[in-house]
């Protein structure tokens, strides 16, 4: 079992008091995404210069917040982290934004703490992953129920707030 795997095999233990249930998504995502993101960063070379560096940054935040939105609003299940974010969502009727934001910020924190490096791109990712995550599940879900119980309504507490 690869270090993806297991971190994401502990998160969704996070799962049972919020009663999320997995689905053909979650289990791909908890298994498939490591051994892709490894084999991808072998493939490829690294970005040389700051110009190349920030625009594969920003393309890979967006790219992100897209596929989130294509998995989730596909009805198969979220990805561990993901079900975390949409069942403290659904929970606490929060914003998918200030879940997901909350979540990140949390997870950055830790990680400083642990002596892990904060850059620019952790940063970025931290603060923008969030509004990404909820623009894009709003408009690519394939269903309705779910995009209203973790975008619309929350979306209006939160913009109250």
């Amino acid at each position: 079992m690869d270090r993806h795997t297991g971190v994401s095999a502990i998160v969704l233990l996070l799962w049972m008091p919020l009663r999320q249930r997995p689905g053909l998504g979650t289990l791909a995502n908890a298994v498939a995404v490591g051994f892709v993101a490894d084999a991808t960063l072998a493939l490829l070379a690294p970005a040389r210069g700051l110009p190349a560096q920030l625009a594969l940054l920003t393309l890979g935040i967006l790219a992100n917040g897209v596929a989130t939105g294509l998995y989730i609003g596909a009805g198969l299940g979220p990805g561990p982290r993901d079900g975390l974010m949409t069942g403290l969502a659904a929970r606490t009727g929060r914003s998918i934004r200030f879940v997901r934001t909350s979540i990140e910020i949390t997870v950055l924190v830790a990680g400083w703490a642990l002596g892990g490096q904060v850059g620019l791109g952790t940063l970025l990712y931290a603060f923008s992953i969030g509004p990404l995550a909820q623009h894009f599940i709003q408009r690519l879900s394939l269903d309705e129920v779910a995009t209203g119980r973790f975008c619309n309504d929350s979306l209006r507490s939160a913009e109250a707030t």
